[in-house]
């Protein structure tokens, strides 16, 4: 047998190259009929090729490092550099080809959750490139419950995206102020997923978002595009001027989510059950998704 498996910390080795990670998988896709199995999973991959090209990140679409069909989704690596344009305005445009998509289809509505993240992976074009801890890390934030509770309570109707980013590429890129993306439009989450040994600090953004994720203060594209060339003190609307509280709304769903508080901050999304304590955040029974929208100046991580 040729390949050796190296032993951790035995010796120190070169890091491997840095590379971002997209991912993206399909609501629901486990409940389509057989027949629809095969379609929809060469369909998405063709989606997202579409969505880089209306963006244009022809290079991207060329140069995906160890891509990969999941059945469900996809996923690839590429240049960390181009993650500011995935960002924005990849995943709007992406989301606007989805609706498109699902307003004129005869078969079944796709409606992705994405993940970005990004880290040390190899890279050398051999068998095993890009996988390791981030590959991992990319896949559990996609399966957490944050992006899957907004993406079951918002309409299907409107949102046909929810991408969860992870901390480092919130702090690098965002709060770097590298990408259009506003930190305002993320929302700060606990990313755990059921049944394994994964908790981390992500952020959510929804580039179309629907019923009470606009009444909570989720700004749609549309509106934070407007207000980051708006004056350093805009008139605000009452419901999400600072200190004011909405009170009042309240969803029931089957399953999936619910969403309440305080549009100035909290935002509050109740579904299964999960318990989590954090700095500024109190969750009860029920599986909750807490986190405070960003807010303040660029260093200011609440």
């Amino acid at each position: 047998m040729s390949t050796v498996v190296p032993a951790p910390y035995a010796e120190s080795r070169p890091l491997p190259p840095y590379r971002a990670l997209f991912a993206v998988d399909a609501k629901d896709f486990t409940g389509l009929p057989a027949v629809q199995h095969g379609p929809v999973s060469q369909l998405i991959p063709e989606l997202v090729d579409q969505a880089l090209e209306r963006a244009e990140l022809h290079e991207l679409r060329d140069s995906k490092r160890f891509p990969a069909n999941t059945g469900d989704g996809v996923v690839f690596g590429f240049d960390p550099a181009l993650l500011p344009f995935v960002l924005w305005p990849f995943l709007g445009v992406l989301d606007d080809i989805l609706g498109a998509y699902n307003r004129q289809c005869v078969g079944p509505r796709i409606r992705l959750r994405a993940s970005l993240h990004v880290g040390p992976l190899p890279d050398a074009d051999r068998p095993g490139d890009g996988n390791g801890t981030p590959r991992n890390d990319t896949h559990r934030l996609l399966d957490s419950r944050p992006v899957k509770a907004i993406l079951a309570a918002a309409s299907e109707q409107v949102t046909h995206l929810a991408a969860v980013i992870s901390q480092r590429v919130y702090e690098d890129v965002v709060l770097g102020a590298y990408t259009g993306l506003h930190p305002d439009r993320c929302v700060e989450v606990p990313a755990t997923v059921e049944g394994k040994n994964f908790s981390q600090r992500a952020w959510l953004y929804v580039p179309s978002p629907s019923g009470n994720l606009v009444q909570a203060g989720v700004q749609p594209r549309e509106e934070s595009a407007a207000q980051a060339g708006a004056p350093a003190e805009p008139e605000q609307d009452p419901v999400t001027r600072p200190g004011t509280h909405y009170s009042g709304n309240t969803q029931h769903v089957g399953e999936g989510a619910a969403v309440m508080g305080s549009v100035g901050r909290d935002i509050t999304y109740t579904g299964g059950s999960t318990s989590y304590h954090g700095t500024n955040q109190h969750w009860g029974g029920g599986d909750n998704v807490t986190g405070d929208k960003r807010v303040g100046e660029a260093g200011d991580r609440r």
